[in-house]
Formats: C-alpha cells, structure tokens, sequence
C-alpha cells in the first residue's frame, strides 16, 4: 500500500497559497510573450525557423534536465531558498534575453550570433524555472494534509493556464509599438514577483530538512504519476504541434484561416484550463478518481478532433479535451505526493516534472512525423494513451 503521509506536525495548518498564483502566473505570462514574438523577431534578425525552434526547445530539454535536481535541492535546502533563487535566476536571464534582443535588433549582427543569444538566454531561463514548479508543489504538501493539496495544485495550474492566455495576447497588443516593448514589460513583472514573494513565503522552519534523498525513476510508489505525466504532457504537445496542419489539411482553410482557426482552438484550451482547474478544489474526489475521469474526457475531446469538420467543431473538441487535462495535470503532481514521505517531497516533484518535461520535448516531434500517416493519427495516439492511463490498474 502507497504511504500516505499528513503534514509535518509543525506546519501550519493553512498556507496562503495567493503569492504562489502570481508567481505561476507571471511567469508562465513571460515564457509564452517570448514564444509569441520569437517568429516576427527572427525574421527581422535573419533566423532560420529550425534555429527559432531550436531556442524555444531548449528551455525544455533543460527544465527535463534539472527538475529532478532542483526539487532535491529543495528538499535539503529549504523550500524559500531554492524557489527564490529560481525565480531570481530567471527574471535575471529573462531581463538579459530582452536587453540582447533589443541591441540586436538596432546592429542586427551576423545570424549566428543572434541564434547564439537566444539559446543562451531562453536555455538559461528553462533550466531555473524548472525549478519553480516542483518547489511550489512540495512547499503545498509540506502545508496542507493530502486532501487538499489537488485543489491547491490546481490552483496554480490555473494561474499559470492564465498566464499562458494573456502572455501572448498582450504581446500582440504591445507589438504594434515595437517587438522589443512586450519583452521589457514581461521582464519587469517576475521582479516585482520576486520582490513579493521574498516578504511573504513562509521560512523553512517548518521543514524538516533531511540528508540528500534521490528518488529513482522506477520508484514503484511514483510509476503512475510518472506515467499520466508525461502521457498528459504528450498529448497536449501534440495537439499544439498540429492544430495548424489539421486546419489546413483537414478542413480546407487557406493559411490566414488556418492560423485563426489554430489560434481559437487554443484559445478555448486556455479557458478550458482555467476553468476545470478551478472545479478540482470544489470537487471532493481522491486524485486517482481525477486521473481516470479526466483521461477518459481528455481521450474523448482528443479523438472528437477527427471527426471535426469545421472551426467549430474542432474548437469543442479541442475544449473538452482541455478539460479533462485540467483535472489531470494537478492531481498527478497531488498523487505523486501523497506517495512519498515528507523528506522526499522535492525528491517526488522534480521527478514527476522530469516526466512531464519529457513529454513536451518528444510530443512534437512525434506528432509531426506521425501526422504523416493522416490528420487525424496524432489525436487517435495521444486519446489511446490517456486511456492507457485511466485504465491504470489500482494497488491494494
């Protein structure tokens, strides 16, 4: 049977969790303002789009990397210490990113060197905000007992939903005066993030630090949380990476069409998103009652998309899919939790973060080389796989 571990005894029985919502959501709102100007800006520098790819990529190959590094940490150093010193390591690199773009823009120097730049600084911002996640969702475990850390977790899974929605609209909107402008805006706000979180996080008093603890990746208490990870992570990839090259292909939209058709599809995912999250900490379900439910509306919404025929169509489709993933994404973090004891938490979180990072930097290439086969077989693998998940066998 899985230990299932309360709070440390001397925690506090409530945790505000209000500045760590505005942390997800500022920095969640810069990764993607970035991800929204990455195009226009490498096209005015002379980047080829496999470089810009490249830069945007490498933030997750290094948040797979040191996740698992950054949650030990914590769990040896302190929960406040770590979770500060990622934020500051990537405000710092987000604001040294803007300052290279903004000269590179005015000299536009040889490609290389803006390629260079770019990987530099967006590598340098994954590998410290990999940290960020799996710190925050061990500090909620450390505070609140296993009933409800989903509904804590999702809380934060909807903050940073949020954050991806409007990063890229309010890039868009501060584009028209100039593309470096989003940029600096989106790089003042994780300081002053910072420069909260500093006066309010909790010390690590009530955290019993204990000797260096790793967790392996075939820790059977942490099997299935890995595995709806990085499944979940995969999917929802996957269905980013093709949306654009369904809408051309399977609904017969001409480029400009198709790029709205993509663009309100993945606008419905945000709210999605936002919207079942906030459900999780009304519901009064275990997160292995979440996991099967919202795989089984995941693999519903994902295999709906082939029969879309339309926008229409395929924006519900890509909504309902959303859904579920939004009662799935905190209640593996909640599971993997529960599972451990309260010195391995960090340990537990960094692992699962790995998983799910995984999952983001192989979903899009396999969606792209199997949508060879047709439109609609990335969204039959990725609703095959959540069954797969669902359908996860309970140990006694």
């Amino acid at each position: 049977m899985p230990y299932t571990n309360a709070a440390p005894p001397d925690a506090p029985a409530r945790l505000n969790i209000t500045p760590l919502l505005f942390v997800g959501a500022t920095f969640s709102m810069s990764m993607m303002a970035f991800v929204a100007l990455i195009g226009p800006i490498s096209r005015e520098l002379g980047v080829t789009t496999w470089q810009a790819g490249a830069a945007v990529t490498v933030s997750g190959v290094l948040w797979m990397a040191l996740a698992p590094y950054w949650g030990q940490r914590s769990d040896r150093a302190g929960r406040r210490i770590v979770l500060l010193t990622c934020m500051a390591g990537c405000a710092i690199s987000y604001a040294l990113l803007c300052v290279f773009m903004e000269w590179a823009l005015h000299i536009v120097p040889a490609a290389i060197v803006s390629f260079i730049g770019m990987m530099i600084g967006r590598g340098a911002m994954g590998a410290f905000y990999a940290g960020v996640p799996p710190t925050t969702f061990a500090l909620i475990a450390d505070h609140l007992p296993p009933e409800k850390r989903a509904g804590a977790m999702a809380a934060f899974g909807a903050a940073n939903a949020s954050g991806m929605a409007i990063g890229p609209a309010a890039a868009g909107l501060l584009a028209q005066v100039s593309l470096t402008l989003p940029l600096f805006v989106t790089a003042l706000l994780p300081i002053a993030v910072l420069a909260l979180a500093w006066r309010v996080l909790p010390r690590d008093s009530a955290h019993e630090r204990a000797p260096p603890q790793k967790i392996r990746f075939n820790d059977t208490r942490l099997l299935r949380p890995m595995a709806t990870a990085f499944c979940a992570m995969f999917a929802v990839s996957v269905a980013q990476i093709v949306v654009g090259f369904f809408a051309l292909d399977r609904l017969g939209l001409d480029t400009g069409a198709a790029a709205q058709a993509a663009g309100l599809a993945l606008t419905s995912v945000g709210v999605a998103l936002i919207g079942s999250q906030m459900l999780v900490g009304r519901i009064r379900w275990s997160p292995r009652k979440f996991i099967r439910v919202g795989c089984v509306i995941g693999a519903i919404g994902f295999a709906s998309v082939a029969l879309s025929t339309d926008v229409a169509t395929l924006c519900a489709a890509y909504f309902v899919a959303a859904a579920g993933m939004g009662w799935v994404f905190p209640s593996f973090s909640a599971l993997a939790a529960n599972s451990v004891e309260p010195h391995e938490q960090g340990a537990a979180a960094g692992a699962v973060a790995a998983a799910q990072g995984f999952g983001m930097v192989l979903g899009p290439f396999v969606g792209a080389v199997i949508y060879g086969f047709g439109p609609a077989t990335p969204y039959l693998l990725a609703g095959a796989l959540l069954l797969a998940c669902a359908a996860w066998p309970q140990r006694r």
